[in-house]
């Protein structure tokens, strides 16, 4: 596989981030974090995601697929398309509607879908795994259990074909999608939707939106859970991000 960087031909991508009605998002982070606290973490991802995802070199713009109203202006007002979700379309569906959105306005879009539950995301690693992307047809990014996908990209001309949901690294490489393999990007790799998972992007550094959020529970008494917000350690600053 080419080297990070060498890619002659810079693409410019447009992602698409599929992102729940606050209220059923993250349920598996209940036990963890509560209730109360559950939607807006969802949210805080889906904003650390985004915010990440546009300050990115290779990244021309995000389109979130949405019916939260909520969600929607707190990512319109970071940059980010908002277009409906299908009503009762399921996720890979709504994902193909958002390419199909893209593709309307811009006919010869590269697109890749992104996970809006990656609140560690570096723009620097992004723009490693978007760089290697562009060189293939259609290919993706394992998560960090190596069991799901993250990132799911589709060249210009190509289909996006999205199989998220559970196993979906074996469907996406079934289907042909080419698996990025890559060291060093474990912020693009790292979704949450539990509490261990959580701590482990703590561990690599979260965004502020989440901080704020965890660090805001903290000091108003949160329901109790294994999640401390003592653990959300800053990010060091993107690079300023380059006309790409």
């Amino acid at each position: 596989m080419r080297p990070v960087g060498t890619n002659a031909a810079r693409v410019a991508w447009t992602l698409v981030v599929p992102l729940k009605p606050l209220a059923r998002a993250k349920s598996r982070l209940s036990e963890a974090a509560g209730d109360a606290l559950r939607p807006g973490l969802a949210l805080a991802f889906a904003l650390d995601t985004v915010a990440a995802a546009l300050a990115a070199g290779l990244v021309r713009g995000v389109t979130v697929v949405t019916d939260d109203p909520l969600a929607g202006r707190e990512l319109s007002a970071l940059g980010a398309r908002i277009v409906p979700d299908p009503p009762g379309s399921g996720l890979n569906a709504a994902l193909a509607h958002a390419a199909r959105a893209v593709r309307e306005e811009h006919p010869g879009a590269a697109v890749a879908a992104l996970n809006a539950d990656l609140p560690a995301l570096r723009s620097a690693e992004l723009d490693q795994v978007l760089d290697i992307a562009s060189g293939l047809s259609r290919a993706f990014l394992a998560d960090a259990a190596g069991v799901g996908t993250t990132l799911l990209s589709a060249a210009p001309g190509t289909e996006l074909a999205p199989a998220f949901g559970g196993p979906s690294r074996a469907r996406h490489r079934a289907s042909g999608a080419r698996e990025i393999e890559l060291a060093g990007v474990d912020s693009v790799r790292r979704d949450v939707d539990t509490g261990e998972d959580l701590r482990a992007a703590l561990a690599l550094g979260v965004g502020p939106h989440t901080a704020r959020r965890l660090g805001a529970a903290t000091a108003s008494g949160p329901e109790p859970g294994p999640v401390p917000a003592a653990g959300a350690r800053p990010r060091a600053p993107e690079p300023t991000r380059g006309e790409g």
